[in-house]
């Protein structure tokens, strides 16, 4: 789909993403920018704070109703360390995606209500060069609905108008 008039601002915008997400785990902002540099390791697929906490980005696919694409949310996950350790251990591994799932929650909040913040989860480690899909865990949540039954364009138009200028 190219472009649409967005409702919210009244503009035409040229383009409609299908992939959408944040760049640090929620986690991330709320420390002071002044201790980012000594509490927090990020890289564009993993973090971790305090040496403590330990997260991994994935993606949650929402099917698109009339479309071979998915809608994807990249979602940072928590998982415990033991988890944490054995991805980064199979990271650049050949066959990584026999792995068993891992138990993880969601730590990345998109514009539902109610919040997405730690939803469970599980993250399956997919074949090198490809990011970890998150799955939710059954639930009466919007996020897992949607990703059970899939969406429409009009739904993904009402998504990006959310992350672009606010509920």
């Amino acid at each position: 789909m190219n472009g649409f008039n967005c409702t919210t601002c009244g503009q035409f915008h040229d383009d409609l993403p299908m992939c959408l997400g944040a760049s640090a785990p929620e986690l991330y902002a709320r420390i002071p920018e002044q201790e980012r540099s000594t509490r927090v390791a990020l890289t564009s697929d993993q973090c971790v704070i305090d040496e403590k906490h330990f997260f991994v980005l994935g993606r949650i696919l929402i099917p698109v109703i009339g479309s071979s694409e998915p809608f994807v949310w990249l979602c940072w996950v928590s998982l415990s360390e033991s988890n944490f350790l054995r991805a980064c251990e199979l990271w650049h591994t050949e066959g990584r995606e026999s792995e068993a799932p891992y138990f993880a929650w969601v730590q990345s909040d998109f514009p539902y209500e109610p919040t997405t913040l730690s939803l469970k989860a599980n993250l399956i480690t997919m074949p090198l060069g490809e990011r970890p899909i998150v799955e939710l865990q059954a639930c009466e949540h919007p996020l897992y609905i949607e990703q059970l039954n899939g969406i429409t364009f009009e739904r993904v138009q009402q998504i990006v108008e959310a992350a672009l200028h606010g509920p």
